[in-house]
This record gives C-alpha cells, sequence and structure tokens, in this order.
C-alpha cells in the first residue's frame, strides 16, 4: 500500500488496544474493580456509585472468577499475546519498509494505557495510530479504550505534539475475515467428517447490555455483518446460529446466550459444532476456559458428539499482516475513524 513517508519513519508509532486481564490470582480482584468502574461499561454518572458498585461485584466474583482462572493456569495470558503481537507488528511494518514502534495500552490492566502514553511521548513519536485490537466497535471495549486515552493524551499534552490516527472498527479488512477463514477451515479438518453441512458453525460473541445497542452501540449490527462476510466466503455451505457469552449481571443484555444455543442444538439432534470466537483475537478467559472448558462439557451433556473450535487469531502471520494494512490505511487516511 502506497504511503509517502519521510526516509526511515523513526516517528512512527502504533498503539494496540486491549482490556487486559489478570497475570495472577491476586490480580483477579483488583482487574475486576478496574473492569467494573469504567463508566463506559457501566453507565452511572455517580463516580462514588459506580466505584461502590464495582467494589461489591469485584469482592463478590473474585473467589469463582479465580477459580476459572486455575482452569487456565493461573491468568490471562493476554498480556503476553498482545506483546507478541505488537513485536509481530513492528517486524512485519519493517519488512515493507515502515520503521515504526508499536506499544500496549490496557484499558483495565497492565500495561496500563497511562504507560504506553508515557512511552510514547519518550521516544518522540509524532504519529500515531491507535488501533483497538477489537474488530467491531462498541463503546464498552474499542470506545472505552479510545476515551480514557483521549483524556490521557489531553492531560499530559501528547495529543497537542503528536498526530493521532484513531481506528475504530475495522471488521470488513479482507485480511482479517481470510484469516478467519483459514482457522475455520483448519477446524474443519478435524471433525471425522468434514461435509460442510453436517458442521454446524456456532459463532460466539461477547455480550453487551441490550440498551446500549438501543442507544446506538454499533456492536450487534457490526457483528452480524461479520458473521455474513465470513460465511460468504466459506461459500455458505455451513449452517450457522450467533449467540453471545460472557453476561455479567442482571440486566437484559444480548442473546441468545451461547449456552442456549449449544443446548437446542443437542435437541435437534446435532451431533457436530465448531465454535468460532468471533470478537475475540487473542486467546483469554472467554476462550480457554469458558469456550474450551464450560462450552465443551455442555455441549457432551447436550448430546453433541464433536465439538471443536476455531484457533483464535493471535500471531497468525495473515493476521498480523491485516493490522499492518490497517495502520497504513489510517496513516493514508483511507481508513475511517
Amino acid at each position: 500500500m502506497p504511503l509517502p513517508t519521510e526516509s526511515g519513519n523513526a516517528d512512527l508509532g502504533v498503539l494496540l488496544f486491549n482490556l487486559g486481564g489478570p497475570e495472577t490470582p491476586a490480580d483477579v480482584r483488583p482487574f475486576l474493580f478496574n473492569l467494573f468502574s469504567d463508566p463506559d461499561i457501566i453507565r452511572i454518572k455517580s463516580n462514588m456509585l459506580r466505584r461502590t458498585i464495582a467494589w461489591l461485584i469485584a469482592t463478590g466474583r473474585q473467589r469463582k472468577s479465580r477459580e476459572l482462572y486455575r482452569q487456565i493456569g493461573g491468568g490471562s495470558p493476554l498480556r503476553k499475546i498482545t506483546e507478541a503481537q505488537a513485536a509481530a507488528l513492528e517486524e512485519r511494518l519493517a519488512a515493507i519498509g515502515y520503521k515504526a514502534r508499536a506499544y500496549v495500552g490496557m484499558r483495565c490492566w497492565k500495561p496500563a494505557i497511562d504507560e504506553a502514553v508515557e512511552q510514547i511521548a519518550a521516544d518522540g513519536i509524532k504519529r500515531l495510530v491507535a488501533l483497538p485490537l477489537f474488530p467491531q466497535f462498541s463503546v464498552t471495549t474499542a470506545g472505552s479504550c479510545r476515551n480514557y486515552f483521549r483524556a490521557i493524551a489531553g492531560k499530559s499534552g501528547l495529543s497537542g505534539r503528536v498526530q493521532i490516527h484513531y481506528v475504530d472498527a475495522w471488521f470488513e479488512e479482507p485480511l482479517y475475515l481470510e484469516a478467519m477463514v483459514d482457522m475455520i477451515r483448519e477446524a474443519q479438518n478435524r471433525f471425522s467428517s468434514q461435509t460442510p453441512a453436517g458442521i454446524h458453525l456456532l459463532y460466539s460473541a461477547h455480550s453487551i447490555p441490550e440498551r446500549y445497542v438501543r442507544e446506538g452501540d454499533p456492536y450487534l449490527e457490526q457483528t452480524q455483518k461479520t458473521v455474513a462476510l465470513i460465511n460468504e466466503r466459506l461459500g455458505s455451505l455451513f449452517p450457522f446460529t450467533l449467540a453471545f457469552q460472557s453476561k455479567v449481571g442482571p440486566v437484559r443484555w444480548l442473546g441468545p446466550p451461547t449456552a442456549a444455543v449449544l443446548a437446542r442444538l443437542g435437541q435437534q439432534g446435532v451431533d457436530k459444532v465448531l465454535a468460532v470466537p468471533i470478537s475475540f483475537v487473542s486467546d483469554h478467559i472467554e476462550t480457554l476456559q469458558e469456550i474450551d472448558i464450560l462450552y465443551r462439557d455442555l455441549a457432551r451433556k447436550a448430546g453433541i458428539q464433536e465439538f471443536q473450535r476455531a484457533r483464535s487469531l493471535n500471531v497468525y502471520p495473515k493476521f498480523i499482516e491485516a493490522l499492518a494494512r490497517i495502520t497504513l490505511a489510517a496513516l493514508a487516511g483511507t481508513l475511517s475513524a
């Protein structure tokens, strides 16, 4: 992708956003507090009331959450994976002639967005692409990271010294879609019979409160479009369902729930299910525990004989190439934020 720049591009940076995850049992409670005190996730105007509710949730859920993380080794691998993605992106950009520095900023854990801002300023970056690792936009994920970064960049003076290019949704990036198809094809080959008509694709996305969608959050529509684009590239040969996981709290969340869909598929006699984590690009608690352990067990109990999961993209080369293309498109002004 052509992009006129000065020789060396030493002033170019890419900031990869994610939410983060606890890396040890001791991290679980403060991580949960950070997550649920986020005003873009818990929409309560009173900061004191929101923080009180976050404390109650974190205190009430910490024991259960620690047990779930214990099942996947004691902590989330998200930091290591995201740092590996940043390193791979730097390498790929360098290979095509763009010397850039990639940073990691986590909204709810470490390394924090605040730390990334400090390092970006210290490195003398002049042009920065703010790139969330969420293909579909939701105010609860990409929006939260962007809003917090803007506040910190404004307070620190970074926004006055650095030309910042913001990326919101990128679910239509062709290489991202091709990478997802590759993961599905790979998982398809693990079934005893690879006939598409006999394998039900269960796209599982992280849920958000229904109210947010009614108030204009584009997440549901973009997730549905992502599924349609992937199915099109698969030749529309697989039966499929879009479901949602990771509901928290008593309010109405997007559905149908993934667990309920598995039960229904079992009742309908479906014996092969391929779970596709559609809103996640990296392995973490939702893929490694919720899908690989909980939903696999629910599938077995529902009578589903074969249950597979499409691998997360992590540092898959085609996905890293997609991130490079998104970065350059943002710099060139051909990707809207």
